[in-house]
Parts: structure tokens; sequence; C-alpha cells
């Protein structure tokens, strides 16, 4: 096999890069061989084009992977994260040969796929395929929207808030849907920020991609309005690893500010490795000793030594934080002149970098007062409105339900080029209204890449059935513990004459079961603000809003026995007590059916039943409090409880216990007003007596375990079941 050394004059390459890009591929077979499993192909063929991204294109800091003014770098192609992880071994960001040697095993700092937090020197996690890039448009839309915030004056590159976002992208990523949705919006945001790089290898797992990925993959990019070009390694009967074609198509792109830019890198996997170049095996699998010695052998490596680094070689690569540091001299200058002229700027940039609200914001909360009935997405849309001068970092939007989310802060500009402002949205290129299209799992990816970016917090909105078409990208956001904000509304039977198609059952407890992530269900107005509030408040993973379509009572805080909605934060609190102060039996309920709980204690009490409510929009927070705060609101000795929720009822068997009960619905809705949906299917203050009556019994050793949540398989419409 012929492997001409990579064509890198124009770039620059010394012999120790060309040794050095050598090097990155057999650490990725070693790597991968020593562990017995993983990824080696796409990272031998991969290696020039990683090398050059970190040594000659990202403005970044191996002593400083934080550094404001850095580029940031996404690899959507998270299965080869031996593509990034050498990289950061030979710029010094703090990976060593023998992290490398500790590929995918218990407690290294190199997983099977790049890590959030855990590696130093990666911005995102990545490995479901697509989610990077979907995300790294949030991180461009994000540094569009600082930018606005803190410098918007200044001249077209000559920020410190200027730089770019690079992502490796595989077949695999634009096979997924999630990027096509997140890359049409890209179009439209004319993110000239984003730089995508496709190694178009035609591989995946199963093979050749022909069998099922046959578009014109570069015009569906100039079609979604990107500037694309093309870099082909296979042309002219040889393959010869064209660097610096490579290195010019990247600075065209950088070169075009009012399109996103997509360069697709035709590879052949694998090469130059005797027996597996072009082939699919050595996309998933180790190569086998033979292919192991082959590449050394090729490559002038000894074959019989594994992880073997010349030292002038770790010496060279290790010279780019030097390098950064000239760069990053001359940013600072840049930096410290515009801190001078902006102090007000600059201490909201420090606040913003230290995840601080400012002094006194909650003071904007608005108070609802008792006596009108409000549907807490109406609510929300006004917490949003009273928040908007307050907290500027705040920004967001809905998947093209704005009007039914309540989620466009009043007389805010719309996050759009200007030219494509509307008579419904006017807008510009840092507005702070959030138009994400209909496009919920891309809405999901861009809101994690935005807060990723560090610097603002971003919400999105969707109806709650629609959260199924997210799962993925919240999925991650909560592993990689991103504060983000949802804000599902439509979030039950509640929602009325649309149907079962829209009406969610099942959600909550779905949504429930992913780790990392909070569920907030407020009873009403006050509860939502104060959701919010939580929200804001903390830093530790995403929280999801669910909020009603339709009016609920606003409680009368403080008086007739109603505590404040200042509970919310720890999760359930004692909405009403029992009337003896000790109860016999606890109501738990959450948004809408929190006033049937109510209106039940109301005829509990009158029979006699000592009848404690606890409003418990939170289940997530709640588990977090400790054991004291926790016995307060549910006493374990009181084993009469009834859980009221307008959803299946899985996520209550626990807090219930055996003498429980719970007032569910455990199969789908129809279509019909809300108010004949709550009757029909047995969502009543009637139901809830009767549960309570049940439990109670239960409790005694009256009657066994039992459960009225009528635990259902069934399909078809609640009203005509199939």
């Amino acid at each position: 096999m012929n492997a001409k050394a990579p064509l890198a004059s124009t770039v620059g390459w010394s012999d120790l890069d060309l040794r050095a890009v050598d090097t990155v591929r057999v650490l990725a077979a070693d790597a991968v061989e020593k562990v017995g499993n993983g990824h080696p192909g796409t990272a031998i063929s991969l290696a020039p084009v990683a090398y050059l991204l970190y040594h000659d294109v990202l403005r970044h800091d191996p002593t400083d992977p934080h550094w404001l003014g850095r580029d940031r770098f996404v690899l959507s192609a998270g299965h080869s994260s031996l593509t990034q992880y050498i990289q950061l071994y030979l710029g010094g960001f703090g990976l060593e040969l023998e992290d490398l040697a500790a590929l995918r095993t218990w407690g290294s700092k190199t997983p099977g796929h790049p890590e959030y937090r855990h590696t130093a020197g990666v911005e995102i996690t990545t490995g479901p395929l697509g989610q990077g890039l979907a995300s790294a448009v949030g991180l461009a839309m994000a540094a569009r929207r600082e930018r606005g915030l803190l410098d918007p004056d200044a001249a077209p590159g000559q920020s410190p808030f200027d730089h770019h976002v690079y992502v490796i992208a595989s077949d695999g990523d634009l096979q997924e849907g999630v990027t096509s949705e997140a890359s049409s919006l890209a179009g439209t945001q004319e993110l000239g920020n984003l730089v995508v790089l496709w190694d178009d290898n035609h591989i995946s797992i199963e093979g050749d991609t022909e069998i099922a990925f046959t578009e014109d993959v570069v015009a569906r990019y100039e079609a979604y309005g990107w500037h694309v070009q093309s870099v082909d390694w296979t042309a002219g009967g040889e393959y010869r690893e064209d660097v610096d074609a490579l290195h010019a198509a990247i600075e065209a792109a950088k070169a075009v500010t009012d399109k996103p830019s997509f360069i697709r890198v035709r590879t052949l996997i694998a090469w130059p490795t005797p027996g597996k170049t072009d082939d699919h095996s050595s996309h998933g699998s180790k190569l086998g000793g033979d292919a192991v010695r082959g590449l050394k052998e090729l490559l002038g490596f000894d074959p019989e030594k594994s992880f073997d680094v010349d030292a002038e070689v770790i010496a060279h690569t290790r010279a780019l934080a030097d390098r950064a540091k000239q760069e990053r001299a001359g940013w600072q200058e840049t930096f410290d002149a515009w801190a001078a002229a902006n102090p007000e700027r600059k201490a909201l940039l420090d606040r913003l970098r230290a995840d601080e609200l400012p002094e006194g914001w909650a003071d904007a909360l608005p108070t609802f007062p008792a006596g009108k009935a409000v549907a807490t997405r109406a609510a929300s849309g006004e917490v949003l409105a009273a928040l908007a001068p307050v907290l500027p970092e705040l920004w967001g939007g809905s998947a093209d339900l704005a009007g039914s989310n309540n989620t466009t802060m009043k007389g805010e500009p719309s996050f759009i080029p200007a030219k494509r402002s509307t008579h419904e949205f006017a807008g510009d290129q840092y507005g702070r209204t959030l138009h994400f299209g209909i496009r919920e799992h891309a809405m999901g990816a861009i809101l994690s890449g935005i807060r990723l970016h560090g610097l603002t917090r971003p919400y999105g909105g969707t109806f709650f059935t629609f959260s199924d078409y997210m799962r993925g990208s919240v999925r991650l956001a909560a592993l990689m513990g991103v504060n983000v904000t949802y804000v599902w509304t439509h979030d039950s039977i509640g929602l009325g004459e649309d149907g079962p198609t829209h009406q969610p059952v099942e959600h909550l407890t779905a949504v429930r079961a992913i780790p990392g992530l909070a569920v907030v269900r407020p009873a009403d107005a006050n509860e939502t603000a104060q959701a919010w509030k939580a929200s804001l408040e903390r830093t530790d993973g995403p929280v999801a809003l669910v909020l009603t379509r339709q009016n609920v009572p606003t409680f009368p805080r403080g008086e007739e026995g109603f505590a404040s909605a200042d509970g919310v934060a720890r999760g359930a609190y004692v909405l009403l007590e029992a009337s003896s102060g000790t109860p016999d039996v606890v109501l738990i309920a959450t948004g809408s059916e929190v006033q049937l709980a109510v209106e039940a204690r109301t005829t509990l009490e009158e029979a006699g039943v000592a009848t404690r409510v606890v409003s418990a929009p939170c289940l997530e927070w709640f588990a977090e409090q400790d054991e004291e705060y926790r016995e307060s609101v549910l006493p374990s000795g009181v084993r009469a409880r009834v859980s009221v929720e307008a959803g299946i009822a899985l996520s209550w068997h626990k807090i219930v216990g055996d003498a429980g009960r719970s007032v569910s619905l455990e199969h789908y809705g129809a279509s019909a007003d809300y108010q004949t949906l709550y009757r029909e299917f047995g969502l009543t203050s009637e139901a809830v007596v009767a549960a309570a009556h049940e439990s109670l019994a239960a409790a005694r050793g009256d009657q066994g375990p039992g459960d009225t949540a009528g635990a259902s398989n069934q399909s078809g419409t609640g009203d005509l079941p199939a």
C-alpha cells in the first residue's frame, strides 16, 4: 500500500507534525486493541483533520480549557472519541498516555464517548448521533446573543466575543433527523460562526452507506442556505490527505460571515491500515494484532511497542501552549480595552460568568390574587414578561407554539436576521425571542448548546405530549447536568377537544424516569411563579415546567388555612393542614388536580376525617430534602394516603404505600371539553373522597391492598376503546 504523507506544505507542517499525525494513528489502534472494543477506524483516518484543527485552526489554550475567548469544538461523531482524546493528550490539556491506555474503563478520563465535565477540553457530551451537531447550532446562536448583550457595536471580527464553533460530523450524524432540523434552522439564522466538517467515509456499522444513505448531502446543505465546499482525498486515482486543501476550505468558510459553512471531506476509514482501510469492520471493532502490526510497520513504528510516543513529538505538540499564549495576549488587549470602555457591561459579564442572579431579581416576580382562575401557562407568560427587564440572560421561545405556550416576552425582538422579520415577529440578529419552528428534537439540543456556551439561560416550549419528540436531547441535558428550562404546556386531558393524540397520559411518569430531570407541575399561578424562581436559582440540571391549558383556581395564600407558595422549592409542602393537626389521611396532588384534593378535603373534614392536602409539584426536589422535612410533610405513621394526578399512577406507588390509593388515568383520553373528560374518566373530588375512605380502611386492616388506578393496557380512545 502506498501511504504517502499528508500534503501540508502551505500549512507549514514539519516532519515532527507529520510524525505526530502518524502517532495519532497508532495510538488510536493501540488504545482500542488494549481494551478490546471501540472505534479505531475513524480516529485513524481523521488524524490529520483533528491535528489541523487543534494545532492550526482552533483558538484555544491548553492551560485554560474554559478561556472565554476560545473557539468551541464539538466531536459530533462521539463514537470516535479517540479523535478528540489523542489531541487533548498531544496538546497538553490534561490527558496523559496512561489515560489513553485506560480507554473505556472504570474511573478513566477517557470514557467510550466524550463526556462533559468528565474530561478537560470536552465541551459537550456526544455519542447519540446528531446531538453534537444540533447542539453546536445552539453554541453558535449563544455566541451571537452574548455578543449582542456585551459588545453589539463592534465591527465584525473585532470583538473579544467573536469566535467560531467547529464540528466534526459523521455519516451517521447526517442521517439522524435532529441534524436536519437543526441545520435547517442554522441556515435560516445565517450562523456564519459555525463550521461543520463532514467525514464522508461511506461507512456505518452495517457497512457501505449505499444501502440506506444516498442523497446528495452537499446539495441538501446548500438548500438549507449553507456555504458548502468539498475536499475529496480520494480524487486523482490515489488516496492523498490534502491538508492544504482542507485548510484553505476552512479559511474560506471563516470568511463567509452570513452563512454557516459545510465542508465535505471524503476519506477512507482506517487509512492506511493494511486489510482494514475502507472496511466497515474497522468502524466499531478492534483492528486485530496483524492489522495493528501492519499499520505500525507501514508508518515506521516499532510493532513490538505500544503507546510509543517519541519525546521530540510530544515536546513539539505541547508547544501549543506557547503559541496559544501569544494569541491569547492579543485577545486580552482587545478584551481589556472593551472592559475599560464598558464598565456596566463588564459587570454584567462578571455576573454571568459567576452564574449568579442579580440582587433583588425575585422582587420582579408577579403575585396573583385569589379569586380569579388562571391557566398556569398564562401565569408563566406573565412571569417571563416580568423577568425580562431584570434578567437579560433569560431568553427563549417555542417550537412554533408561542401563542399557546406563552413563551414570548412582551415587547422583546425576535432572534433572527432583520430581513426575516414578519408582521407577527420583528427582530434582529441580537434579539431575544427564539423561533425553533416545528423542530422539537432540535430545540432540545439547541437549548443545551446555548446553555453550555456559558453565559445565558435558555428556555423552550412545546405541548407536553410532544416532549416525546425531544426526549433524546432532554436525556442528554440531564446526563450533563445542564440547567435549561423546558416549558411543556397542555399537560393533560385538560387540554380538551384536540383529543387523545395531544393529551398526555403516560408522559409525567415517562419524564420522571429520566435521572437528573426535575419535573415541576404547579397547582396555580403563584406556584408557577415560584416554580420559575426555584428553577432559575438552581444550577444543576434541566427543569421541565408542566403547565395547564385550562384555567385553575388561584388559592388564597396565607388565608383560610392555605400556605404560601414558597414550598414549591422543596418539591412538596402542606398546602392545607388537617383540622386536628394530625391527619387521618393525606391527599397528595399535583397541578390541576390539587383543586380536587382541596374540594375532597372539605367533604372529608365535614365527615370527621382529619385531612391534610399536600401539593407536590416536583417529586425530584422533594426527594432531595432531608428526612426530617419529608417526614413533616408525609408522616410515616399516616398510612392512609391518596395521590391525585391526571396521568398514570406509576410514579406514586412508592409514595402512597401499601395502604394508599391513586386517583389517576390509566388509558388514553378522548375529544371533548375538559370538564366532560374529567367527569367521565372519574377525576373528581368524589372519586378522591372514595379513594380516601378505601385507604383509611386498608390502613386499619379492614381491607387488603388494592389499587384504584384501574390499570389498563387498552388502545383506542377513552370514550370508544378499540
